[in-house]
Order: structure tokens, then sequence, then C-alpha cells
């Protein structure tokens, strides 16, 4: 059976005259255009979305004239904040493709990305320079470094930047269909990481998908608290460029801290969360959990397995939903959500409008199987990938004839909802059944006494 328009109880109409091809940098543009006084940013500093695009517009420009162009790639190595979003639309701006490290690599880590990416330029912190520093010389196609804190000898000064160049990016050439907007790269845990080639037009679409599927009913009204890594495609998609799309105000938290979390709930009346499973599983054992929640219409799983009875539990203590959903880098990344008024724990949901899915036999991947069987997912929409950055062979292994085998092993039930199992290649063979190390983790997860863990066949 493929899924992508009805299924039993849900139904998700088709978006398809909503995705405009156009560059990823104009949902800015028009949401300044539309809000420009309201709030984009409320935490740590206030920025309006006209002054947000503002600022990215005299970025572009000081790119441009640093010698940046289109297809050139430029990489963003620091935490979460209201610079990254800056430099994130900025670099879009100036006809750069984006890739993001994560703040907390290391030398060897950081080396692979920048080099595999060819990236010619880099925006760091403080904390992460130092990294760039060590290997600056082992990486010939990196020509400048910009720093957002202090001033060094052998870098330029984010701020500088900015109070020299007048908002005037340069007027660049977009092929929605074709350009890159980000190389986003895999987490690297079946062999070295992959650059996900993502277009304009998949992530726009994604954004789309998100921001007006009638499953979640993201409201412009919403007040979003970031705490995810908007380095990764789960933040970078669904607190980068959805609160740009829809003019929502959202709370940024450079990393994740409990105490702060709740303080900026309250304070800031956040309305909702995008967040992992341990941190829904550290906010069930809060004796004050009652007083901190109010504000919330619902909190949102993804990125990580859910344990079903501890959702249960903090949707008992706070009467806020927990949402479960699903994704992955190669496809920008949201394909499944529950509905928020038809959620079925157990399941990532039905997929996204636009979305089609199928469950196929895991020896050959070419034969549908039966409702309630497991096989491989596959997955086909406007949010799926280009193909891996340079990697044709691994490209064609995932990409068939239009559609994207996940390498998750799943199953749907008649309502169209998608089950997860385990990856393909991490699941246990026992007595002749296929079983999920995630299954088992979730299990073990339920207990009070555990915090986390892992399951390895």
């Amino acid at each position: 059976m493929i899924l992508g328009r009805k299924y039993g109880k849900f139904f998700q109409p088709s978006l398809w005259p909503y995705y405009p091809k156009i560059a990823l940098f104009e949902l800015l543009k028009h949401t300044a255009e539309r809000v420009p006084e309201k709030l984009a940013i409320a935490y740590p500093k206030k920025l309006t979305f006209k002054e947000l695009d503002v600022l990215s517009d005299k970025l572009a420009a000081a790119l441009f004239d640093l010698g940046v162009r289109k297809g050139d790639t430029l990489a963003l190595f620091m935490w979460n904040s209201p610079e990254f979003i800056i430099s994130f639309f900025g670099a879009l701006k100036s006809g750069a493709t984006v890739t993001a490290l994560n703040p907390a690599f290391k030398c060897k880590e950081a080396k692979f990305q920048l080099e595999d990416s060819e990236a010619t330029i880099v925006i760091a912190e403080d904390d992460t320079y130092s990294i760039i520093k060590e290997i600056r010389e082992e990486l010939p196609r990196l020509k400048k470094t910009i720093v957002l804190g202090g001033n060094y000898a052998d870098s330029l000064s984010f701020k500088k930047l900015l109070e020299k160049y007048p908002p005037n990016p340069p007027e660049i050439e977009i092929d929605p269909n074709q350009d890159l907007a980000v190389l986003q790269y895999t987490s690297g845990t079946t062999g070295p990481p992959k650059g996900c080639m993502l277009t304009h037009y998949n992530i726009t679409s994604n954004v789309i998908q998100c921001s007006i599927s009638p499953a979640l009913e993201i409201r412009e009204d919403d007040v979003f608290l970031s705490h995810l890594p908007f380095y990764h495609i789960y933040g970078m998609t669904w607190l980068v460029c959805v609160p740009v799309r829809m003019g929502i105000t959202q709370v940024i938290m450079k990393r994740f801290e409990l105490d702060e979390f709740l303080r900026l709930i309250q304070e800031f009346k956040v309305t909702v969360v995008f967040t992992v499973m341990p941190v829904i599983s550290l906010l069930t054992n809060r004796p004050d959990i009652k007083n901190d929640f109010s504000s919330l219409r619902f909190i949102n799983n993804g990125g990580t397995p859910i344990a079903v009875g501890v959702a249960k539990k903090f949707e008992k203590l706070t009467g806020v939903h927990v949402i479960n959903g699903y994704g992955l880098s190669e496809a920008s990344p949201v394909t499944n959500t529950n509905p928020i008024n038809w959620t079925k724990l157990e399941s990532v949901g039905p997929p996204l409008p636009d979305t089609e899915e199928k469950i196929v036999d895991l020896e050959t991947g070419t034969r549908e199987v039966p409702i309630g069987e497991i096989g491989e997912l596959i997955i086909k929409g406007p949010q799926i990938m280009k193909g891996y950055w340079k990697r044709p062979k691994e490209t064609a292994e995932v990409l068939r004839n239009g559609w994207l085998y996940t390498g998750d092993v799943a199953k749907m039930d008649e309502d169209g909802y998608v089950y997860l199992v385990d990856r393909k290649k991490e699941t246990i063979k026992y007595k002749g059944f296929t079983i999920g190390p995630a299954e088992l983790e979730a299990v073990l997860m339920e207990h009070p006494a555990v915090a986390d863990c892992a399951v390895i066949g």
C-alpha cells in the first residue's frame, strides 16, 4: 500500500499550490515585509524580523566582497545564537551553500567536514575558533575565518563586518531545484559522515509541509523555545527556518540546561517545544513539573525512539500533548508526524502532505509487504535530497527510482501510521524473529531507575 494522502481517521490534503520555487532566503524577506516589527527573537537579545533581514543583508554584502560566490561552501561552527540565524540567511543571500558543524567537534571531526565540504570560509565563535586555528594549515581551500567574539590577527570580526557594510546583498540567481542551500552531514554511525545535498526547493518544501500541515496546527502566535542544536537538521528546519517562514517568535538557548529551560518557558509563555526523549524523561522527573508547563500546547519528540510510558506520564502530570515524529537528514528532515488530535504515541504518525511511503521487503527492497508486517521504509516527496555530496555509489544505493531507501525497519497499520522498529543494519535476529534494539531500549526506559540505555546485539 502506498501512503501519501488518506489514512483512515486522518486526512492530509495536498499542499502542491503552496510550494513556491524560490530561494530559501526569500522566506525571511517575505516575513520581514509582512510583519517587520514583530519579534523574531525574544532572547537572548531582541531582534525583529526586519532587523534579522537587514543584518543578514549586511553579512551577505560583506561575504560577497570577501570573494564568496554562488556555489561556494560556507561553514558555520557555532552554538545556538541569533548570530547563527543571521549567518545562515546571510550566507544563502551571498549565494553560498551552508554546512554547519557540531560546535563540540574536536580537530579530527572538524577537519573532515571542512575538507570534505570544500568550505572556503568559516564563521566561528571563540571556543570553536581555537579548533580552526589548530587545523588551519591543513585546509588549503579555507581562505577566511570570521569570529563572533574577540579580535584575532588572523581572522575577521563578525561585528565589525556588520558595522562596515550596508544592507545591499548581491543579486544572485538561484535555481531552487538544482542549487544547494545546505550540505547536511549525517552522523556517520554506519561509516564516514556523508554530506546530504539539500536544494533550496527541498528545504523550502519541507518548511511549508511543517508549517501549514493540519497535523500540528502551527500558529503565528506560537512561541518556540529553541534548545535543539541549530547545526542539526532537526533544529535547522524546525527552529531556524519554520519560525522565519511563519513569523513565529522564538527564545534561543545556547545549550540545554534544565533550570534555565523551565525558567524560559514561564517567562516567555512558550507554547511549543521541539525536543528529544531524554529531555522529556528529565522533565517528567521534576517534582515541580505541574507548575512549569501551563502555557505549552504540545511538546514534539523527534530524533530518538519514544518511551511511551514516560510520554504518557508526562501528559498525565502536565496536560500537555506529546507528539512523536520522524525524519532524516536525507529528507530535509521531516517526513512523518502524529496529528495533534489523532495521536498514537507508539507511532511516528502518517506521512506529511505530498509524502508517499511504502514498506518493502528487507531482502530485495522491491516487494511491498502487507499491513502490519515489518520491512524497510522507503519515501518519496519534494523534501528528498538531491544525493550525497561526491558519493555517487552511496547515492545510487539509497535513491532508487525516485524513492529514498531509509535503512529504517518499520511497519504500518491500517490507518497509515508508521511504527519504527530499528535501523536495518542494527536489527537482531532471534529464533527467526527480527528484533530492534530501539524497541528494547524503549521498554528499558520505562523503568524509573533508568535514565538512558543502549542495547547491542
